[in-house]
């Protein structure tokens, strides 16, 4: 009984992500990036300190996945200029700590980008779309 239950919450869930993701801005589907690489690391620190190697594996392939092919691939480096640049830079350098987290169990790693990311969301939040489109035009 309970199983099912955990079944249609898990997939309640995931329809609201889904739609949350068909409905956003690009600034939005940016933020979701940030809380969802977050939500990785978090997943990661919690298996790591339960020495579940294969769940810890999972969560910090998830956010360097999200970190790679979701925050640095929606970078143009064309028009984005230095800050384009050097977001560019410090994403590789989220993604080989995150290895080296991995391979050594280095919470301090996992802490280090979790709040090298926080501080990159919390500037990000603080940019209204209204203020990015201003820019722009």
């Amino acid at each position: 009984m309970f199983g099912n239950a955990r079944r249609a919450i898990s997939a309640y869930q995931k329809v609201g992500v889904d739609a949350a993701i068909e409905v956003a801005d690009p600034h939005r589907l940016i933020l979701l990036l940030f809380a969802g690489a977050q939500a990785a690391i978090g997943n990661a620190r919690a298996a790591m300190q339960q020495q579940q190697v294969a769940s810890k594996g999972e969560a910090i392939s998830k956010a360097i996945d999200i970190i790679s092919n979701g925050l640095k691939v929606s970078l143009d480096l064309e028009q984005g200029g230095e800050v384009a640049e050097r977001l560019d830079a410090l994403y590789d350098y989220l993604v080989v700590r995150l290895l080296r987290a991995n391979l050594d169990n280095d919470l301090r790693a996992l802490e280090e980008v979790a709040a090298l990311l926080e501080e990159i969301h919390g500037a990000w939040r603080g940019i209204s779309p209204k203020a990015a489109q201003q820019a722009v035009a």
